[in-house]
């Protein structure tokens, strides 16, 4: 087998084709790669450095998708999955792989994605790992549906790649009582006949179980996403028989979504009974944090976020003037107050903006103004009255900034732009737009959020040039 990476293939595979390989990375969205004369093969499941042969699913004149048929060789790096549904689950795809070579890989995903499309050698440093890597998951969001015969209600995540549902009794990545409150649930929803969704003929009540909950209180609340409009009775009991069975849930919530799409909640939540949000406290702050309400899922991994922001700015821009955009409930600046000047908080969100002005008073900070609305038309009027920002904090979604919204950012911003992100791509094509106009990428830190999978967090460090 010693040649076995420099296998020749004559000529491009095709599906059903079994061969030999050993991949040479992971890539972002998980999988990993091997190459047959330069032709990439993406395989499933696999671990860098693993002897393997594989069965090719499909194959174009680009690229090729394989599957394990059997490992001839593991690779050093491989591991057993610490959960016993991580082959069915697609939740966190990576439990085959060390950690710290998990760590490794995001390093190289965020260097080479961001390499491809700025063409620069950024510097990338170490990943900073997760301070827990099991029962960090301070958000779940659960589909449910229902079995056709038994009516069992069933809730979980879906098999990777498919809408097909795994129950999930058990999963080590989230806190215990959340398994706990799951199948009481999944048992008293069946007895007072509610019933679960049916994706394709948009029929059954209960569409999603999200759970918020709060690391530092060991508290949450729960929420019915419901294919409905009005709170049935049945709905009314669930809620008490929780709150009585479990001190743990400080409320339990509606949320009405009747539409077909992606979206997991709409934005109408209303409370059934107890409290509608959840405190969390990290370090010396209190953040209060709504079912609506963005908040990172990792809480260790988002204090190390919050810390590498603010070293930079205390470090290189004391007593700033900040600009914190796309801001949920100000956590950014709420941790920032300390060391600015000022900070100025935008945030489209309606509930997510309530939170802050709660966050503000709870936190007794006197030195921060929550505006509410879409950062693009929110920096335009700061633009127009010529409102300027020593370091403007960018925590964009998955999508990154709109070009707009960087022309606006770079106008506001004096000395430096931060950019959150939690999409490498996406990350490095705003990248590129703020080199050609005038901010110049120092570094890129980025942090480990989600474990055991392929995403990653970065936090990049930008300058003015001029």
């Amino acid at each position: 087998m010693e040649n076995f990476e420099e296998q020749k293939h004559s000529e491009t595979p095709k599906g059903g084709d079994i061969i030999e390989l050993v991949p040479e990375k992971l890539v972002y969205e998980g999988a990993a790669l091997a190459k047959i004369d330069g032709y990439p093969v993406f395989i499933e499941g696999a671990c860098p450095q693993d002897k393997l042969k594989v069965r090719i699913l499909k194959a174009n004149k680009n690229f090729a998708s394989a599957v394990i048929e059997e490992i001839l060789e593991p690779s050093p790096h491989r591991v057993k999955p610490f959960c016993p549904m991580h082959n069915v689950c697609g939740g966190c795809g990576w439990q085959h792989i060390d950690y710290d070579f998990q760590l490794e890989q995001k390093k190289n995903i965020v260097f080479e994605t961001v390499k491809k499309i700025t063409g620069e050698d950024i510097e990338v440093k170490d990943v900073i790992p997760s301070p827990q890597t099991r029962a960090f998951r301070s958000k779940v969001q659960y589909p449910v549906s229902q079995t056709k015969v038994s009516k069992r209600l069933l809730a979980g995540y879906y098999k990777k790649g498919s809408h097909e549902l795994v129950n999930i009794k058990f999963c080590p990545i989230q806190p215990k009582i959340i398994d706990k409150i799951t199948e009481f649930i999944r048992q008293n929803a069946q007895e007072l006949g509610i019933s679960g969704y049916n994706e394709k003929l948009h029929k059954g009540e209960l569409k999603h179980l999200v759970y918020r909950y709060s690391c530092s209180e060991n508290e949450l609340i729960v929420i019915f996403v419901v294919n409905d409009t009005k709170l049935s009775e049945k709905f009314k009991k669930l809620s008490k028989k929780l709150i009585e069975e479990f001190a743990h849930i400080k409320g339990c919530l509606i949320n009405y979504n009747t539409d077909k799409t992606n979206l997991i909640m709409s934005g109408d939540t209303r409370k059934i009974l107890g409290e509608n949000y959840i405190t969390e406290k990290i370090g010396d702050k209190t953040f209060k944090i709504s079912a609506n309400s963005f908040f990172q899922v990792n809480i260790g991994s988002a204090k190390n976020i919050f810390n590498i922001v603010k070293d930079i700015i205390k470090n290189n821009y004391p007593n700033a003037r900040i600009l914190d955009a796309y801001s949920g409930v100000s956590s950014f600046g709420i941790w920032l107050s300390d060391i600015a000047k000022e900070v100025v908080s935008v945030e489209e969100a309606p509930s997510a903006t309530k939170d802050a002005a709660e966050n503000v008073k709870l936190n007794n900070v006197t030195n921060l103004t929550a505006l509410n609305g879409d950062a693009k038309k929110i920096f335009e009027q700061l633009v127009q009255k010529d409102e300027k920002f020593d370091v403007t904090v960018l925590d964009p979604p998955r999508k990154g900034c709109s070009k707009e919204a960087l022309d606006f950012a770079i106008k506001l911003s004096k000395k430096s732009i931060i950019y959150v992100s939690c999409n490498p791509s996406t990350l490095a094509r705003d990248l590129k737009y703020l080199k050609e106009n005038g901010f110049r990428t120092k570094y890129i830190q980025p942090v480990d959020m989600f474990c055991h999978s392929y995403h990653i967090e970065s936090v990049a460090w930008l300058e003015a040039t001029e």
